[in-house]
């Protein structure tokens, strides 16, 4: 006589769930997307993005840079590329975008 029993049917589907549920899982996270690392899917949002910017340089507006910890970085755009935005006040800054809540004008309190 064989002393093993055959598993059971219970036990067959309880394997085969685990089984099923691993497979089901992700191996690792999902990469969180930063705002300045989005695929360009808006190029009109882009171009708007940019006009802009460049406006602000050429007009050298003073600008306020609101950060997403809550500090301001007040000063003029010296320029900018796809990740980041050089302002030029009591010193000169480099501000990557993703870092960005938002901006506006000195004048501009309302903001």
């Amino acid at each position: 006589m064989n002393n093993e029993s055959a598993p059971s049917r219970a036990e067959k589907q309880s394997v085969t769930l685990a089984q099923a549920r691993a497979r089901s899982r992700p191996l690792t996270s999902a990469p969180i997307r930063l705002t300045a690392h989005e695929p360009e899917s808006d190029a009109t949002l882009r171009q708007a993005e940019l006009f802009y910017l460049q406006k602000q340089i050429q007009a050298q507006t003073p600008m306020v840079v609101v950060l997403e910890d809550g500090e301001q970085v007040e000063g003029c755009i010296e320029w900018y590329d796809r990740n980041s935005i050089k302002l030029r006040g009591r010193q000169k800054t480099l501000v990557y975008k993703s870092a960005i809540k938002y901006m506006y004008k000195v004048g501009d309190q309302s903001a």
